[in-house]
């Protein structure tokens, strides 16, 4: 029998560094964003007593071994090892678009596997216990420096805003009309800088300005941003909302390029700017900084021009997903 869980990459428009223990612990933080539709898809066959592995892992590389403990996906290991689950697996993973490109596909796969393992074990599992298993996956067991929106976003799907303060969360659903949804869904694109990077390394000196107070200001305003954005999402004329969210998702930009040295390069401020001269309403680059995915705001016009100038294969057209990581087929 086949089991496959999907769960969804994300965007998001503000509040990107306030989403980590070490900002929110001490302030309240935000994040304004959406699960999209590309996702991490996880296979898992149960493995027959007689296969010459107990355990098959396909991903970039293959890998067999007979212990959990042998097994060297991360991920993979400590949420097995987690669970106590010991019997012979099969696992592939497959991707929409390529990892460690700020769209969240880390946390998004420990949210599929986790929920994948809870359903082969015979058990449900909510929405909420879902991304807390997931953070404590990462966050606990694994020591990886990572926010906790990836997680959110993955599990719950939608377009919301996430409030968070110490052990407090509290999610606020955009009430946005009909024709607002759709036309913000035909103005999303991504252009990759074909740049990948790990984000719990291209986060450390922003957690270290963090840490110091040095970016307390951009961050509260980041947070801020975050509820300005929300009321410009539920407005109810479209092209009025395109233009004034795409403005304020460019003066984020601006903000969050002041949290470390490490957030933005030549290639991609390069990349933004053409971006803009060619008409996009507003962007921003994707996740902690340092490669991957730029997200555009445009008109179908405008993202024409964006295929012409960046190329069909740098150029990628998504649009929001509302249902978050689940078991789609088995």
């Amino acid at each position: 029998m086949i089991n496959i869980s999907r769960s969804p990459l994300r965007i998001s428009f503000f509040g990107g560094g306030s989403d980590y223990p070490t900002y929110f612990n001490h302030h309240p933080g935000a994040v304004l964003g959406a699960s999209i539709d590309k996702y991490i898809y996880t296979i898992a066959l149960p493995m027959a007593d007689f296969a010459e592995n107990r355990y098959r892992i396909t991903y970039r590389i293959v890998e067999v071994a007979d212990r959990v403990e042998d097994i060297k996906h991360n991920v993979i290991r400590a949420t097995l090892l987690d669970m106590g689950y010991d019997k012979p697996l099969n696992v592939a993973i497959i991707s929409d678009l390529p990892g460690n490109s700020g769209l969240g596909s880390s946390s998004s796969f420990t949210v599929g596997f986790v929920a994948l393992m809870e359903y082969l074990s015979g058990r449900s599992i909510t929405k909420f216990d879902l991304f807390k298993r997931a953070v404590r996956t990462e966050r606990d067991l694994l020591k990886e420096n990572v926010g906790i929106q990836d997680q959110i976003h993955a599990a719950f799907g939608g377009l919301n805003l996430y409030q968070f303060h110490k052990d407090d969360l509290t999610i606020r659903p955009a009430q946005m009309a009909t024709e607002c949804r759709n036309a913000l869904d035909r103005s999303l694109c991504l252009i990759y800088t074909g740049i990948q990077r790990h984000a719990s390394t291209a986060v450390q000196e922003q957690l270290r300005n963090t840490k110091a107070e040095k970016n307390h200001k951009d961050l509260s305003h980041l947070v801020k941003l975050c509820r300005e954005g929300l009321a410009l999402l539920e407005g109810r004329d479209p092209e009025t909302m395109l233009r004034d969210l795409g403005k304020l998702v460019s003066e984020g930009w601006e903000t969050k390029r002041r949290l470390s040295t490490d957030v933005t390069l030549p290639q991609i401020d390069a990349t933004y700017d053409e971006a803009m001269r060619l008409g996009a309403y507003g962007g921003k680059l994707c996740g902690a900084g340092g490669g991957g995915f730029l997200l555009f705001m445009a008109p179908d016009h405008v993202q024409a021009k964006m295929i012409e100038t960046f190329g069909q294969k740098s150029f990628v057209k998504i649009s929001l997903e509302d249902h978050g990581a689940g078991i789609i087929s088995r």
